[in-house]
């Protein structure tokens, strides 16, 4: 039994040919179908923005190519030919580890993918199409997932600009508490009211040019207060951080218009800028702009580089343990007609010698007992042998020597 994959993902397919390959639960179900024509009993998809994968196991290379052409088949209307990849055995569950981790992320580390593993699984499950090895090596992944995050925090390491702002604010004067003007209502913007809200008794002003995206962002966050763009200096006067990310080609925030009379902090989020940089002489006002951020960013960026190959190392460790359990799980099924055997000539003998003798309930259960462990001794070295046997090779030879020799 060997792993295999089959799919297109970002690194090879535009966003158009993933939005035409994305699977809803009902065709999931469908290729599922598909599969088990092919004689695949074990299946998972994964679908995502980002990622059109199929996880699954057989038993022969026909079975392998059958998936591609299930997979195929379910997008007739799509050329994939140059998008789809495909990767067979260890080299594809190192690649699920990976997944699992968030290490073939478009955003590095990124923790969204985790659940989206876990829900592939239980769908999977709950459908019939994961059994005891598909269910080991995805939860195999998602343990060493966690490990991998737990260990070295990659996705602590933000690389978003909005959300390294916001840290920098509380960093700098705190948010809790504070009066707050939002310029802007794009989608910076709102990535900004987004996080300035997981703190508390924020009391946030939002303004905009545009009223249908204000209208928008009050329907978003009804917490808010939205004016008018003119009255933005009258605002100003009264909060003590200002988070402008429009899309202006001008400055929104002059010096020349604004002369602050309470300490103020500036996040500025715009390329181009949108506060005039000569506001930072002023006394009283604290300026954070995207010069600064982009160094955080492109530092949280390098970290998070150099903590990918950390990781693989832990990947690498859990790896092996996933690998060779699967390898000895492969003498699972000669083991379990060994032991299958042995219950039948347990119950032929015992039901020859019931027949023969006059035994008591309790006789009769300890004759059954005494049979049953006189065989399972005679199979438990044996037994043992075929579980450590660590070459496909000498097991496919093993198993035909047992079913010969046991005719099983």
């Amino acid at each position: 039994m060997q792993f295999g994959l089959i799919g297109v993902n970002y690194k090879k397919a535009q966003l158009d040919i993933r939005d035409k390959t994305s699977f809803t639960d009902g065709m999931k179900l469908d290729f599922f179908h598909r599969a088990e024509k092919q004689g695949i009993e074990q299946c998972m998809v994964l679908s995502t923005c980002n990622r059109s994968e199929v996880y699954f196991f057989y038993e022969e290379e026909a079975q392998a190519i059958g998936m591609r052409e299930a997979y195929t088949g379910m997008f007739p209307k799509v050329g994939l030919g140059e998008y789809l990849f495909e990767l067979r055995g260890e080299e594809a569950i190192a690649y699920l580890f990976r997944i699992a981790a968030g290490l073939e992320s478009l955003v590095l580390g990124e923790d969204q993918i985790l659940g989206q593993v876990k829900e592939a699984l239980d769908y999977a499950r709950t459908m019939g199409y994961s059994k005891k090895e598909m269910n080991r090596v995805v939860r195999d992944a998602i343990t060493c997932a966690k490990r991998v995050k737990t260990e070295l925090k990659i996705s602590e390491r933000p690389l978003s600009v909005s959300y390294v702002g916001i840290k920098r604010l509380e960093e700098e004067c705190g948010i809790a508490g504070k009066r707050i003007l939002v310029i802007g209502s794009g989608h910076t913007a709102m990535l900004a009211l987004k996080y300035l809200f997981e703190y508390k008794e924020v009391r946030i002003t939002a303004c905009s040019r545009n009223h249908t995206h204000a209208k928008k962002l009050r329907e978003t966050f009804p917490e808010i207060g939205v004016v008018a763009f003119e009255r933005r200096y009258e605002v100003m006067e009264g909060c003590d951080i200002v988070v402008s990310a429009t899309a202006s080609p001008h400055l929104v925030v002059r010096q020349e218009d604004f002369s602050p009379v309470r300490p103020v902090t500036f996040l500025d989020l715009a390329t181009p800028r949108d506060v005039d940089i000569t506001l930072a002489e002023e006394r009283l006002v604290n300026l954070i702009n995207l010069d600064s951020l982009q160094r955080i960013v492109e530092e949280n960026k390098r970290e998070r580089e150099r903590l990918v190959e950390e990781s693989r190392r832990l990947i690498g460790e859990d790896l092996k343990e996933t690998s060779a359990w699967l390898l000895r799980s492969r003498m699972d099924s000669t083991i379990e007609s060994l032991q299958a055997r042995c219950c039948r000539i347990v119950e032929d003998s015992y039901a020859y010698l019931d027949r023969k003798m006059e035994l008591s309930p309790r006789e009769q259960k300890l004759l059954k007992k005494v049979l049953n462990a006189s065989l399972q001794r005679l199979l438990r070295e044996p037994i043992q042998e075929l579980k450590q046997i660590d070459s496909q090779q000498k097991q496919e030879e093993y198993k035909r020597m047992v079913g010969e020799l046991f005719r099983i």
